[in-house]
């Protein structure tokens, strides 16, 4: 997986392009990805237990992930990721552009 919960991504297609955000949850069996406050949608909720709120209840829904690009720590650009191995054998991801570690 390119991305992972806490990353922060740029939305290059759909409503909210243009706009950067974090990360909440990854859906990997689906493709998809939720983050927070974007893709805002209304449902009916009945109250389920005494915790629960009832009526109209705003959530995020999942983007397809083809619609965000990983955006770099270090140059704060959208970019590709491409995956490295460090000499102790462990798998990174890396910047395409400036080739810094982004994990």
């Amino acid at each position: 997986m390119n991305i992972r919960k806490g990353d922060t991504v740029l939305v290059i297609g759909g409503k909210e392009k243009g706009r950067r955000g974090k990360v909440e949850k990854v859906l990997p069996e689906e493709n998809r990805v939720t983050i927070e406050g974007f893709n805002l949608v209304v449902r009916h909720m009945r109250p389920t237990g005494q915790a629960r709120q009832a009526g109209r209840i705003q959530k995020e829904a999942p983007l397809h992930m083809s619609n965000v690009m990983l955006v770099c720590n270090k140059c704060s650009r959208p970019t590709r990721v491409r995956s490295n191995r460090l000499e102790d054998g462990r798998k990174v991801r890396e910047c395409q552009k400036c080739r810094e570690t982004i994990d």
